[in-house]
């Protein structure tokens, strides 16, 4: 089984942000909710629902940035 670093996709209100995204990038995306997919059982309907969570787990795990933001309180 394959360890992915994103869970399930929890169902928010979401807040619409545009970003462009290079073909490439944008066909990982969809690889990657086919993983997840069959990973949980879950279909992905979006591929683009899953930036958001991929941010969050991104931001949650950078050691630098969670630094900064202690020294900055």
């Amino acid at each position: 089984m394959t360890k992915l670093k994103l869970g399930a996709i929890a169902d928010d209100k979401p807040i619409k942000v545009a970003v462009e995204l290079p073909a490439a990038l944008h066909r990982d995306l969809v690889a990657y909710a086919e993983v997840l997919a069959r990973e949980t059982g879950q279909p992905v309907s979006d591929p683009a629902k899953l930036i958001a969570p991929m941010v969050q787990r991104f931001i949650v795990t950078d050691r630098g940035f969670a630094k900064a933001r202690r020294q900055r309180s």
